[in-house]
Order: C-alpha cells, then sequence, then structure tokens
C-alpha cells in the first residue's frame, strides 16, 4: 500500500508509542513508598487492609475516589473509539 512520505508501518508505530506513553503516565501516577495510616487530606483512618492491598496508599476511599472523578474530568483524552459516537 502506498503511504506517500510515511514509512512502512509507521501507523503501527505511532499507536505502540502512544500506548507506551499511556502506560508510562499510569505508572508514573501510581502510589509508592510507604502506607500512611491517616488520609493526607482529611485525617481519616485508612484501614490496614487499604494498605496492604495498595501499597504507598496516602487517601482514603472517599478522598481517592474524589480525586480520581476530578482528574478524570479535567482529562484532555477523548475516549470515543469512532467519529460517529462524536457525532451523535
Amino acid at each position: 500500500m502506498a503511504t506517500g512520505w510515511a514509512q512502512d508501518g509507521a501507523v503501527q508505530e505511532q499507536i505502540e508509542d502512544s500506548i507506551q506513553d499511556a502506560v508510562q503516565r499510569a505508572r508514573s501516577q501510581l502510589p509508592s513508598g510507604d502506607s500512611l495510616s491517616h488520609c493526607e487530606e482529611c485525617d481519616a483512618a485508612i484501614p490496614q487492609a487499604r494498605r496492604e492491598a495498595v501499597p504507598g496508599v496516602r487517601l482514603c476511599i472517599t478522598c481517592q475516589s474524589e480525586q480520581d472523578r476530578q482528574l478524570q474530568q479535567s482529562s484532555g483524552y477523548n475516549r470515543r473509539g469512532s467519529k460517529d459516537s462524536q457525532l451523535r
């Protein structure tokens, strides 16, 4: 297939690079280090089970849920799969 100025496989390389960037971004947002016993936002106790399940946890479930919601709203990524879904 003729691709103009692009090299063969350039589209696949771009897709793979985009995926790799997303994986790196997600990994950089994971907590690390010692877990806190109390939430750094509201000072509520963080249950032992949560501290063991999520190493490096710094927020209680309520504060973490709120932070996740805010990050999702401010995300600049278009998560829709096709142009058709954008037109509806």
